[in-house]
């Protein structure tokens, strides 16, 4: 049962934070082993048990913790092969690790838009870019614009929801296109009842602390590639090939999740179906709250998807609702309600300036309107109805109806 559902007598609200850690199972006592132990760092047994438990939940051969969700998309890009002037296919509606990630490599993004129903990487316009914005060689997919060789297609799984997979992945299969799921903000979210993260080459998590299980920093790449694993552990260790005494043959990364970090992920992947029903329950309130406020367009989660809905996200019409998304916040945050924007279209973002982009107005548009609300795994229902209360006070459009 979700803390949504409990009763929370004689509750007084003070302050209603976004989206918060929720930690209610094993964290302490396994922490206290390590410590215990004395196996805190790169090292332990909770690492290996954090892997094992990550593959077995997703359904992946093999995984490898890394020390973010950043450091797991760098990692999958180099494994796969995505090398300097290399491009990748990328939605621009993202936070921009992924982006950031592709650049580390030295290869270049190349940003398509999203659909306007979930918000997620839009399949027909990606077809159609390969389709009239390339052209195929002996050795592989170009760029007609830029020249450059694609290489990969990134989709982001944004907010909890799936992106549309089986048209991204067959186009994907005719062009010889490798597939790396950012599926960072969405472990547990489903897409045909297959789980996100393990429906293309490879996948990658995020556990940072405001993500659905946390281990406060870290991440995870996921894989059914045996070479793809080896490699990656490989890599994430610094490339050594003679540990006794420390001989490398390339470079490598200090990737590695700590024990200590791994032993809040197995607490906290012990409880994530029950984050997920508490996850679904707030977004069937908010669905059901916001019903009857103009203005307010709430998540959608299509027919093929189960959302875990991470980050509650409304769009805000302002002639209907009265207030725009920035003057939404500032006045929830006065009735001390956080809440924040999406990202800014990365095709717009200056630091990566000189990256190729296809029409985005959809994902600009998306982010002109776009609030998160609180939508803590622990969020109560007293919090829960101070949130739609003041939602529904707000809106010029309920108070003239009502």
């Amino acid at each position: 049962m979700s803390t949504q559902c409990k009763p929370d007598a004689h509750e007084e609200v003070d302050f209603v934070p976004l989206c918060v850690p929720e930690i209610r199972g094993n964290e302490w006592r396994y922490m206290r082993e390590c410590l215990d132990t004395g196996w805190v760092s790169s090292v332990g047994s909770y690492v290996d048990r954090f892997e094992e438990g990550i593959s077995k939940y997703v359904g992946a051969k093999y995984a490898i913790a890394t020390v973010n969700g950043t450091a797991a998309l760098h990692t999958a890009l180099l494994v796969a092969g995505i090398r300097p002037q290399d491009e990748v296919i990328v939605p621009t509606l993202t936070f921009i690790a992924p982006v950031n990630a592709i650049r580390y490599t030295g290869a270049w993004p190349v940003f398509v838009d999203v659909e306007p129903v979930y918000w997620q990487m839009d399949a027909e316009k990606l077809i159609y870019f390969i389709e009239k914005g390339c052209f195929w060689k002996n050795d592989g997919l170009y760029n007609r614009v830029t020249g450059r060789q694609i290489k990969a297609i990134l989709p982001v799984h944004i907010l909890g929801h799936p992106v549309d997979m089986n048209p991204i992945l067959e186009i994907a299969r005719r062009y010889n296109l490798i597939v790396i799921e950012d599926a960072t903000e969405s472990i547990g979210a489903k897409y045909n009842n297959r789980m996100v993260g393990h429906l293309g080459d490879i996948g990658c998590f995020s556990f940072n602390g405001n993500k659905l299980i946390t281990t406060g920093g870290g991440g995870m790449l996921v894989t059914d590639r045996e070479e793809w694993a080896q490699r990656a552990r490989y890599l994430t260790t610094q490339a050594k090939d003679d540990p006794v005494e420390f001989v490398h043959h390339e470079i490598g990364y200090n990737y590695r999740l700590t024990n200590i970090q791994a032993a809040v992920g197995c607490a906290q992947l012990e409880v994530l179906d029950e984050y997920i029903c508490a996850k679904r329950n707030i977004s069937l309130r908010y669905k059901e709250g916001l019903r009857d406020i103009p203005g307010l367009e709430s998540m959608r989660e299509a027919r093929w998807a189960s959302s875990v809905f991470w980050m509650y996200t409304v769009l805000v019409n302002k002639l209907k609702y009265g207030l725009d998304h920035l003057e939404l916040m500032r006045n929830l945050r006065e009735r001390s309600i956080d809440s924040r924007p999406l990202w800014q279209p990365i095709h717009l973002s200056p630091a990566h300036k000189g990256s190729f982009a296809t029409d985005c107005s959809v994902a600009e548009e998306v982010q002109r309107k776009a609030l998160s609300l609180p939508c803590s795994v622990g969020l109560t229902s007293t919090q829960h109805e101070f949130v739609i209360e003041n939602l529904l006070s707000l809106g010029v459009g309920f108070k003239k109806s009502h």
